[in-house]
């Protein structure tokens, strides 16, 4: 029987914090798949998720289908915005919720792992991070600062990752992000920066994967899923309305649920894919093929 088996795998999934987003789907996936599991954090979370997990809130969604329990090999404290520890300002590092995280950056987490696993004990690493301050304003009154904040956490630290990451993982390693289809369509109140920093990290997904294989051979692919009503993507405040809409015109009239995300995230950082480079893939239930609206009549039809 031909199964995705990634026994033997270490992975870093980057952007965990709950249980209600694509990077826990994925870090679940993987984990079922055979994968050690390494999460990444952003410190102002931290906290909370720790809690979540000591006190058993998860416990029903880290419930694994054999009958075990998802357990997390580690978990960094992550803040992607930074590839080295003296590129935080002073006032953040020695914030409340950073001061006692140790290296936080994206140099300071391959670093760790590198210490703790030996170069070549990382296999997968998965880029599940967005971040848009001024998300809910609309292009014509982004600012530079919203608009290059955007890039740089959302599209930038993916660069960085490879940089940092590529040289220490095992051979044949695969990377993966999450996109979305504003990257290439227009979405309104998906603002602030955020679909041209998603525009970008599929752009770099392809430049990457040839740099990245022609280095050390690693794969590096990304995501384009779905309107899903993840925290992140509720705080937008449309989310509901985009699910609905695109439920009703996509080929598959049905809501996209997480797992799906996760099990396409396993077949491509598995030997399955190995000839799956530079791609960015849809799963979307088959909306972003739709060129027309059809929960209405469609004069094209008739």
């Amino acid at each position: 029987m031909l199964s995705i088996d990634l026994t033997g795998k270490r992975a870093l999934v980057a952007g965990v914090a709950d249980d209600g987003g694509f990077g826990f789907a994925i870090a679940k996936a993987l984990a079922q798949a055979g994968a050690k599991v390494c999460v990444g954090t952003w410190p102002p979370a931290l906290g909370v998720f720790r809690l979540l997990l000591k006190g058993g809130k998860m416990d029903q969604s880290m419930a694994m289908p054999d009958g075990s329990k998802l357990e997390f090999e580690r978990i960094y404290a992550l803040d992607a915005e930074f590839d080295a520890l003296e590129d935080a300002p002073a006032e953040l590092r020695e914030s409340k919720r950073y001061r006692d995280q140790g290296d936080f950056s994206i140099g300071g987490v391959a670093a760790q792992m590198k210490a703790e696993f030996g170069e070549g004990g990382i296999d997968i690493v998965v880029h599940s991070l967005a971040n848009g301050s001024e998300v809910k304003k609309p292009l014509l009154e982004t600012s530079r600062k919203g608009y290059l904040g955007a890039l740089s956490a959302s599209s930038y630290s993916l660069v960085s990752m490879v940089q940092r990451f590529g040289p220490i993982m095992s051979p044949r390693g695969s990377f993966l992000s999450l996109s979305y289809m504003a990257s290439e369509r227009v979405v309104p109140g998906y603002g602030g920066g955020m679909s041209s920093a998603k525009a970008a990290l599929e752009s770099d997904t392809r430049v990457l994967a040839y740099e990245a294989g022609r280095a050390w051979g690693h794969r590096v692919n990304c995501i384009s899923a779905g309107a899903y009503a993840s925290r992140a993507a509720s705080a937008i405040g449309f989310i509901k309305q985009m699910i609905d809409y695109t439920t009703r015109n996509a080929p598959l009239p049905e809501p996209l649920e997480a797992h799906e995300v996760g099990a396409t995230a396993a077949f491509l950082a598995s030997p399955l894919a190995s000839g799956i480079t530079g791609t960015t893939v849809f799963v979307d239930k088959g909306y972003s093929v739709m060129g027309v609206a059809v929960d209405r009549e469609n004069p094209a039809a008739t």
